[in-house]
């Protein structure tokens, strides 16, 4: 049976907490809405998230707030790039929090500036280094935060800062479960989908296809469902090691016993469901060098220099071996992050 799960309804105007007054509503999601208010005691902008009152998601609201409690703690002067949270409070038996208020997520940012196209990468090159900043963090508490993507990055209003956010499906490294469905599908690393124990390497796989989106103003990934990734991740970073397919609790879903890959397809003349049997090499299919763009770019100039650095980190942030793929320390030192320009 399905829980209910009620979300209060909330006026503009109104004063939560005697101390928050409601100017504008950001958002409504399923496990939460986020109003921005005018913090009455300070006089500053504030985003609050709702949480959806029932006994699951106050149970999870309550994790999220020590998680983001222990980020705050570990770092007292903020400097490391994930969203600040201010205060806690409940409105009418609902989970709510305050937060330093951000002016756009990155997603708005690509339609407002990028679309179809693309941010500039100078930009990209900014925004890379204070994520992976943040990721550095996380991995110092031990966290996993299993839901990165354009949605859950922040900019301020100079757009010169971004700040990780939403540490909804965050958890401790040692709590990892198999799942075949965390974090946000076009985002979800391979070894999730193949049934592996996952830790780090997913939120590194997530910033790759979420620094590509970027740069291209295109999805990297835009399967349909978790066979469909899988289809798409080989044609364009290669076939899969025979070891990480084996060593998968969900494999069988989408491979036979020779490690040959199945398509899910429906049959166009009897409309059933079959599995189509594809074979990649280790090549992959489609370039990703020529999905950047980088042939059409002069040698030897500072964009081109550049642009090869983004290629050399993207290939390394999407490995399809997560123990193989670039750790965020190495994201870290990375020529594109290190490079001066």
């Amino acid at each position: 049976m399905m829980m209910k799960a009620i979300i209060v309804m909330i006026t503009l105007g109104e004063v939560l907490n005697k101390r928050y007054r409601v100017s504008s509503i950001l958002g409504k999601g399923v496990f939460s809405s986020v109003v921005n208010c005018l913090d009455l005691t300070t006089e500053t902008q504030v985003a609050i998230k709702i949480i959806r009152n029932n006994p699951v998601m106050y149970k999870a609201g309550q994790k999220e707030i020590q998680i983001l409690k222990k980020l705050r703690d570990s770092d007292p002067q903020g400097k490391k790039h994930v969203i600040r949270l201010l205060d806690t409070f409940e409105h009418s038996k609902h989970l709510c929090l305050a937060f330093e208020s951000l002016a756009f997520n990155l997603r708005e940012v690509l339609k407002k500036f990028g679309k179809h196209e693309g941010i500039n990468l100078k930009a990209i090159k900014v925004y890379s280094q204070h994520i992976f900043l943040a990721l550095s963090q996380f991995q110092k508490l031990e966290l996993v935060h299993a839901d990165l993507k354009p949605d859950n990055i922040l900019v301020n209003s100079s757009y010169n800062t971004v700040k990780v956010c939403d540490l909804g499906s965050a958890s401790y490294d040692s709590e990892a479960e198999i799942t075949p469905y965390l974090v946000s599908r076009y985002y979800r690393a391979p070894e999730i989908i193949l049934g592996h124990p996952y830790s780090y390497p997913i939120d590194v796989w997530s910033i790759g296809c979420t620094l590509y989106e970027l740069f291209t103003g295109s999805i990297l990934f835009p399967g349909h469902s978790n066979n469909h990734m899988l289809y798409l991740m080989q044609q364009i970073r290669g076939k899969f090691p025979n070891k990480m397919v084996r060593k998968g609790t969900l494999s069988h879903f989408h491979f036979d016993e020779n490690n040959q890959f199945l398509l899910n397809e429906i049959d166009p003349l009897t409309q059933l469901p079959t599995k189509k049997p594809i074979t990649f090499g280790s090549q992959p299919v489609k370039d990703m060098r020529s999905k950047l763009g980088l042939d059409d770019v002069e040698k030897g100039t500072e964009e081109h220099t550049l642009l090869t650095h983004f290629l050399d980190l993207l290939e390394g942030t999407l490995v399809l071996n997560p123990e193989k793929r670039l750790t965020v320390k190495e994201c870290l030192n990375h020529p594109f992050i290190k490079y001066k320009v």
